[in-house]
């Protein structure tokens, strides 16, 4: 059928008709928003290159974390940034680490926000890579040990799902083996399968205060032309007990998240990261785009691309216009 007869813009006369025919869906429940824990008490710092977010003492996180889940935004992931650091970043898995006393005050307030947690060592090293330096160079399987304590000890604490960012070799099987071995059988891992050495983590480690001292992390962080390497990064994952995996950044990987979503039948995230997040603050604030609408367009383009679920410091905003 052609013109006259097929008229596409039939079913665009109208909003009601153009959401009876959307073929994408963008809901507060796609949304996990990161949140940034610091020790202290009645802190809310502003992260100058990330407007609307804060290092937070734990009595602010959790008057946001209530916020957060009235938004009907369901989970949160939390990010540390100890007191000290040390070379083998041992707040990072400490009964008293500061994610840990986190997860249980988030619990004892809102226990049923699902309360992930970013599982690495780079915000507690005083050198700030993923992992035990030795003779100038992260090493693989001794960090493993160490990734799997913190999971463990994040678990203890009532997390209700880990997250491992680091991109060792390995590292969610020796996690799964540690829940398991733990008594934590039912916690699920949520791997940061596919993560890019990217340009766009800037504001982040800002945020966090994990910028390498030295280096840089393109020995474990993957290759930016590289999508066949994802496809072999996600199924050795899934091959050792990964429950949902993810893409990280996303707007530039957009393509890696629909192969990812075809190929394995496992839920997706996406990572809206930190200088995605930056950018359309920025351009916004200079009046060079609309930001909401930016930013709603940036979202459903991600489900679009297939991912189930999206890490982004807009959910909160987000959820407010969605729930107009």
């Amino acid at each position: 059928m052609y013109f006259p007869y097929a008229r596409p813009r039939r079913l665009r006369s109208s909003e009601t008709i153009r959401r009876m025919v959307r073929e994408t869906t963008l809901s507060p429940d796609n949304f996990i928003y990161p949140l940034f824990v610091t020790h202290g008490k009645g802190v809310k710092k502003e992260i100058g290159s990330m407007p609307g977010n804060y290092q937070q003492s734990i009595d602010n996180l959790v008057k946001d974390c209530e916020e957060t889940y009235s938004l009907g935004i369901p989970a949160v992931i939390l990010f540390g940034i100890p007191e000290h650091k040390d070379e083998l970043g041992s707040e990072a898995y400490s009964d008293r680490g500061i994610v840990q006393n986190a997860i249980k005050a988030i619990k004892d307030k809102t226990p049923d926000l699902v309360v992930i947690t970013d599982v690495c060592l780079c915000e507690y090293t005083s050198h700030g890579h993923c992992g035990v330096i030795r003779n100038g160079e992260v090493h693989n399987d001794e960090t493993l040990a160490l990734l799997a304590k913190e999971a463990l000890s994040h678990a203890m604490a009532g997390a209700d799902m880990v997250a491992p960012s680091d991109m060792m070799d390995g590292r969610v099987g020796a996690i799964r083996e540690a829940l398991d071995e733990g008594g934590y059988e039912n916690i699920p891992i949520m791997a940061y399968s596919a993560k890019y050495a990217s340009g766009f983590y800037g504001p982040f480690r800002e945020a966090a205060e994990s910028t390498p001292q030295f280096g840089d992390r393109r020995s474990y962080q993957m290759d930016p032309p590289n999508s066949r390497e994802a496809l072999r990064e996600v199924a050795l994952d899934i091959e050792e007990g990964a429950d949902i995996v993810m893409v990280k950044p996303a707007l530039s990987y957009l393509d890696i998240i629909t192969q990812v979503k075809q190929e394995f039948d496992l839920p997706v995230a996406a990572y809206n990261v930190s200088g995605e997040f930056s950018m359309v603050k920025a351009a916004a604030k200079l009046g060079w785009i609309d930001g909401d609408r930016v930013m709603m367009e940036i979202l459903m383009s991600m489900r679009r691309a297939g991912a189930d679920m999206i890490l982004t410091y807009h959910a909160k905003e987000a959820a407010m216009l969605l729930n107009k």
